[in-house]
């Protein structure tokens, strides 16, 4: 029998390999070993870091990476750290009915570090028109674009802008494909928001 395997944890980077700002990703993994994360692995090169921790994936874990990443990059890198357990359920969630779903030219999902107040989910909903749809559930905002995706006057700086919060948005085929390879590493999975 396959003993059980450790828990994955997965930060969604913001500003890696964006904007200039060019990191190669054996740098990303040295810096995330340096902080004594076991098995670390990048995800496609747009910082998205795969490791192993005993620490909970919470508010000061999130904190002393970026520390981290900014005494070691020389600028902010805003860290969203999510389980195993929660990108499967966030892979899972489909914001509209299946019949909506099929006619979404791009489907973004944006990582945040606690869920939306009632008067941030008002704010959200005015970014709605016919070519965007937006939807928050749990830690998660999901965007989707109804035609090409350089169509939408939205982008993550527009969102910061408005609900002065940091965000960083993925797009839904790379969060499908991170739960495929790294599915929960035990039979609990989050219910309910991830």
């Amino acid at each position: 029998m396959t003993p059980p395997r450790m828990p994955k944890t997965i930060a969604f980077l913001r500003a890696i390999n964006v904007g200039g700002h060019n990191v190669k990703m054996e740098q990303l993994r040295a810096l995330f070993e340096q902080l004594g994360f076991d098995a670390v692995e990048t995800f496609i090169a747009s910082g998205n870091v795969v490791f192993e921790t005993d620490a909970a994936p919470d508010a000061g874990l999130e904190a002393d990476i970026e520390a981290h990443l900014k005494a070691a990059l020389g600028y902010e890198v805003a860290t969203f750290l999510r389980t195993d357990a929660e990108v499967a359920a966030v892979a899972a969630y489909e914001p509209l009915p299946a019949v909506a779903m099929a006619g979404v030219a791009a489907f973004n999902v944006g990582f945040l570090t606690s869920p939306l107040t009632a008067d941030e989910k008002a704010v959200l909903a005015g970014f709605n028109n016919d070519i965007d749809d937006f939807h928050s559930h749990g830690r998660e905002v999901y965007w989707l674009c109804r035609t090409k995706q350089s169509d939408s006057k939205f982008n993550n700086n527009a969102f910061e802008r408005a609900l002065r919060r940091r965000a960083t948005f993925r797009g839904r085929n790379t969060v499908l494909r991170l739960a495929a390879k790294y599915p929960p590493s035990s039979a609990v999975t989050a219910s309910g928001s991830p």
